[in-house]
């Protein structure tokens, strides 16, 4: 019994293991290599291979491109080469006026002879609002797919520049986490020594011991959070998300554009504007093409080849086959019990909501406009002063392990600077990643990135 229970359990950690071992040995023969470095735009370009949505968004504008082409050649006439044999049961009497050994008259009277062979080249045309109308909605579907596309690379972009920027900002936290654990063993040591020389009472030992615990647990959830970030970031970018890499961005922070030119942008190359408009011309097509059914439509045939009792071109009399036929029909729509007019309010509905969502998008987009400059505005004002907040903050932690080192102030000052000092950085690198978001967001409103 022992035996069955047991049996599948440690077959199924045995498997669970073994990919284990190879990952391990996959993880140290990368450790080995050295981690490429990967730029905002490497990163852009990998993800683009490896993001399905973006792929199912490619994919549709690239079946409406498609659709378009099918439309278009709809309006053309359409050739066929048609071959068929035909047997009907005959009557057994002659047809009047044909000899002896003439196949006698088919018992269908719908068919012309007894062996009726037909291989006839034949030409279609239909011509009608409507398939004009299929053209333009085919188009109108098209631009529909192509604005989609961009609004998924836009999306994409978005989700790729808020992880790259945000594993830039875990590294540099796990910089800073480093430096405010350093400073705590040193404050340690300073302590204890203070201790050991008289100088100092053995609660400042403690309260350093303390800060020390603290800045331990600060560094290991920093480092957690940098390899959270780097992992969401590798699934975008390569095969295995543990493939080591390093991000990189340009030192230098890049300057805020001008409002009027961020507005002419938005106005000109904004997706979902685009979108929204494109989607209103294809429902004023369709309201077109559901009216179109009104109209009648005009068909074209020309046929040319052999209908002949005979696979020949000439009979055993000497006649000729092979010949044409020509026809044009004229279907005039006269009473469809109310469809064609049902099929009208249908499409003017739907026209209606087209309106509704283009003047949403309009509003939506003046407001994001507003909102993501002001907040460009607000984040690139803050940058000097954070930096200037770091830069005090450490000057106000060296004067105070000075002056706690002669004595002159307490191991509460000496804690609360350093805390100052990382709360400090932190806040620089918090600010730096914000800038750098509203900024990708008003590039990406403007569709300059």
């Amino acid at each position: 019994m022992r035996i069955f229970v047991l049996g599948p359990a440690l077959i199924s950690i045995a498997l669970a293991s073994a990919p284990a071992v190879v990952s391990a040995q996959q993880v140290q023969a990368a450790a080995a290599s050295p981690a490429p470095a990967i730029t905002l735009d490497e990163a852009l370009s990998r993800a683009k291979a490896n993001e399905p949505a973006f792929a199912a968004a490619v994919a549709a504008s690239g079946v409406s491109k498609l659709d378009r082409s099918i439309a278009r050649a709809a309006l053309l006439p359409s050739v066929t080469y048609h071959n068929q044999y035909l047997y009907t049961q005959g009557t057994g009497a002659l047809a009047s006026g044909t000899s002896a050994g003439t196949p006698s008259t088919p018992r269908f009277i719908a068919n012309n002879a007894v062996h009726e062979y037909m291989s006839q080249g034949v030409v279609n045309e239909t011509i009608g609002l409507q398939q004009f109308t299929a053209v333009s909605r085919a188009s109108a579907a098209a631009s529909v797919a192509a604005a989609n596309l961009e609004i998924a690379r836009r999306g994409l972009v978005s989700t790729v520049v808020g992880l790259f920027y945000s594993s830039l900002a875990t590294e540099k936290k796990v910089a800073v986490a480093r430096r405010a654990a350093s400073e705590a063993d040193a404050f340690v040591t300073l302590a204890e020594q203070r201790e050991t020389a008289r100088e100092g009472a053995h609660a400042d030992v403690i309260k350093a011991q303390l800060q020390q615990q603290q800045r331990s647990r600060d560094l290991a959830d920093a480092i957690v959070l940098a390899q959270k970030a780097r992992l969401d970031l590798g699934v975008l970018l390569f095969p295995d998300p543990r493939s080591p890499y390093t991000p990189t961005a340009a030192a230098a922070t890049p300057p805020l554009p001008a409002r009027a030119d961020v507005e002419a942008a938005a106005a000109k190359h904004n997706p979902e504007l685009q979108s929204a408009l494109a989607s209103l011309h294809e429902s004023n097509l369709g309201v077109t093409a559901a009216r179109a059914a009104y109209l009648p439509d005009l068909a074209l045939n020309y046929t040319y080849g052999i209908d002949a009792a005979q696979f020949a071109t000439k009979t055993p009399e000497g006649l000729h086959n092979l010949g044409y036929s020509a026809s044009a029909t004229l279907d005039i729509p006269v009473w469809d019990w109310f469809s064609t007019q049902h099929k009208v309010k249908q499409s003017q509905i739907l026209q209606q909501a087209a309106r509704v969502a283009l003047s949403s998008t309009q509003r939506q987009l003046i407001a994001q406009l507003d909102e993501f400059y002001a907040e460009a505005v607000a984040a690139r004002g803050q940058l000097e002063s954070l930096n200037l907040s770091v830069q005090t903050a450490a000057e106000s932690l060296r004067l105070t392990r000075l002056r706690y080192t002669a004595g002159e102030a307490t191991a509460l000052e000496v804690v609360d600077a350093e805390n100052s000092l990382t709360t400090a950085e932190l806040a620089r690198e918090d600010g730096t990643t914000r800038y750098q978001m509203s900024l990708a967001n008003l590039q990406l409103l403007t569709g300059t990135i």
